[in-house]
């Protein structure tokens, strides 16, 4: 077999063989086959949503070797890695900062494998090509978002700069049950949580459990209505996926999802959505029809936190942002993002405000640190 690389960009990720793509993958949900074309079979992606897929393929001979899930992109919505202030800066300076190109999955901030290659030696070709790229199609820059930490190295040697973001997740230290995980909280911090838990009950709220491809045509059409109205609260407009993207994930990769509903009245009032790995759980999308006192918390981290010690997952990454999840045993993590701009200054404009940022993101960090709940944090 020949050892040349041929790389090749496709738009649409159905011409791939879907064996062959998840081969190069660990068993990441979010680089699947499945969920990238069921983002774009749905109309998630694609057409007038500013995310226009270009993902990298490469082979040797016959052979797919090397599989990179990318978008040319006409806005920053739905990364969750915020560059509103660099755009800015090229519009006032005359530049386009649009189209851009990201490696990244859309509308998912949890970190894991964005690259999938059986050889070690592609990052050179990949670089070159990268470069090639971004000159024939006159993007601004190339943007890798959530890679995992121990992947930074050669890119940073290369020249790109890294930016550091903080989330918060929970680490499973072999809890044999949710009581054994609160028995490390101080006595007052353990004691709210608890009071937290009941108020489910008092509530008269009824919580299930169950895997994606296990999951009633009622409980999927109830999670879609939660989600769209959670969107319309928040925004005033529906949600990024559409119906037939859950529908084709449930139908393809269901094995992987959890889907935590809550009840009033017989009637399902709330949903959580997550996925799950062979160590780990991914929360991703929330949804109320009605409000109840404690039920984001209930759904959104306790379930997921009992899902894991029931199935031996190691970590759970309940998704971006929210300080409120320190007090309940997630702690702060950094992620990360790649960046490389094509205009020289520019891209040291951008190496000085994610240097500047990295300081104040370590302060933080370090300040989260004492806000958790656990006896050794008192």
């Amino acid at each position: 077999m020949s050892t040349a690389w041929r790389f090749a960009t496709i738009e649409d990720i159905s011409v791939i063989d879907a064996a062959a793509w998840d081969s190069l993958f660990n068993d990441y949900p979010f680089t699947r086959h499945a969920f990238l074309h069921a983002l774009e079979a749905s109309a998630s992606v694609g057409g007038k949503t500013g995310w226009r897929p270009l993902h990298i393929v490469a082979y040797q001979g016959d052979s797919l070797v090397l599989a990179m899930p990318g978008y040319v992109k006409y806005h920053s919505y739905g990364e969750y890695v915020f560059d509103w202030s660099w755009a800015d800066a090229y519009q006032r300076h005359g530049l386009e900062y649009y189209p851009k190109y990201i490696t990244g999955i859309p509308f998912t901030p949890s970190s894991g494998p964005r690259i999938g290659c059986l050889s070690k030696d592609y990052f050179e070709p990949l670089q070159s090509y990268l470069g090639a790229l971004l000159d024939e199609r006159q993007l601004s820059g190339h943007h890798l978002l959530f890679p995992p930490s121990d992947s930074l190295a050669p890119w940073l040697d290369n020249g790109w700069v890294a930016r550091r973001g903080v989330q918060f997740h929970w680490y499973n230290h072999d809890y044999r049950d949710f009581d054994d995980f609160l028995a490390g909280f101080t006595s007052r911090k353990r004691k709210t949580l608890k009071r937290e838990r009941r108020r489910i009950e008092e509530q008269q709220l009824q919580c299930e459990t169950v895997r994606g491809d296990q999951a009633s045509p009622e409980q999927w059409q109830r999670f879609y209505e939660c989600y769209q109205m959670t969107y319309l609260k928040r925004s005033g407009h529906g949600g990024y996926l559409t119906k037939s993207f859950f529908q084709r994930i449930a139908d393809t990769m269901g094995e992987q999802i959890v889907l935590v509903c809550a009840r009033h009245d017989g009637d399902i009032i709330a949903c959580a959505l997550c996925f799950a790995d062979d160590n780990n759980l991914y929360g991703r999308y929330w949804g109320c029809l009605m409000d109840f006192d404690q039920l984001h918390f209930e759904l959104c981290y306790y379930r997921g936190i009992e899902y894991c010690i029931e199935h031996k997952l190691r970590h759970f990454d309940p998704g971006a942002q929210g300080e409120h999840k320190i007090q309940r045993g997630f702690e702060p993590i950094h992620t990360w993002s790649l960046h490389r701009l094509s205009d020289t200054e520019f891209h040291r404009a951008v190496a000085d405000f994610c240097l500047r940022e990295a300081t104040h993101n370590e302060d933080y960090l370090e300040a989260a640190k004492e806000l958790l709940p656990f006896k050794t944090n008192a």
